[in-house]
């Protein structure tokens, strides 16, 4: 039931994302990182990354957040996962999820985190165009 409710939670997300741009000031509150700090977080544009991608123009979704992006196919790969795996109970207990692939998913999140903030990355910053001229 977990992940039939957590898909439910994402769809309507994506609504009202749709239906209510966060691009307008007001609609949501500030990241209290950027907000905090007035630097972005591995997550700052994720918001209207997800917007963009309901409205079919998935270049401008990309260079919103490219770590979204990249972590996409692991994120949808484990919630079918996890959706499997309700549905129909493994015999045996499942495997644990390798500690280097861990590892290396913190090493990627924390040197977007890092690198998007470096004046020589800036194209990984929100809102800044990863194909100019497309």
């Amino acid at each position: 039931m977990w992940p039939v409710g957590l898909g439910v939670l994402g769809l309507t997300g994506a609504a009202l994302l749709h239906l209510v741009d966060p691009n307008e000031p007001g609609n949501y509150p500030t990241c209290p990182w950027l907000l905090l700090t007035g630097t972005f977080c591995p997550g700052c544009g994720s918001m209207r990354a997800i917007a963009l991608l309901t409205h079919g123009e998935v270049l401008a979704s990309i260079s919103m957040n490219p770590l979204a992006w990249l972590l996409a196919p692991y994120i949808a790969w484990t919630y079918t996962l996890w959706l499997v795996r309700t549905v129909r109970p493994p015999t045996k207990p499942p495997k644990l999820t390798p500690g280097w692939f861990l590892w290396g998913l913190l090493t990627v999140i924390m040197g977007h985190w890092i690198l998007r903030n470096l004046p020589w990355f800036s194209f990984l910053a929100p809102e800044t165009p990863l194909f100019p001229g497309w």
